[in-house]
């Protein structure tokens, strides 16, 4: 029979402010914004690049990104940086760690 409440596992890591902020400090992290260009320039981490994951050139973006960088995807609220972090695991990058909580409850500096 079909078990349609079956969840697939997760191929990336949810991460509160504390660890992700520790994260971001790595010389090989690479930090992503995946939010609109618009909530990008409304405020952002330091040294973030924006690729907006409702942009339909998203992949081919993502696709040029060297897969040993470890990656700190962040969104709004965490919803869109985990389906970020899940499409980038699909393509073969082994490091994806997703902000859970968001910008939204950020307690470190934002520029």
């Amino acid at each position: 029979m079909f078990n349609f409440f079956k969840t697939k596992p997760k191929n990336y890591i949810d991460l509160g402010a504390e660890e992700f902020h520790k994260g971001m400090q790595e010389k090989d992290a690479v930090i992503l914004d995946v939010r609109t260009a618009g909530e990008f320039n409304s405020g952002k981490f330091k040294g973030a690049r924006n690729i907006d994951i409702m942009h339909p050139n998203f992949v081919n973006q993502v696709k040029n990104l060297p897969k040993d960088k470890k990656y700190y995807i962040y969104c709004r609220s965490g919803n869109r940086s985990g389906q970020a972090c899940e499409i980038m695991a699909d393509m073969g990058f082994e490091s994806t760690y997703n902000l859970a909580s968001g910008i939204m409850r950020w307690p470190f500096e934002i520029v």
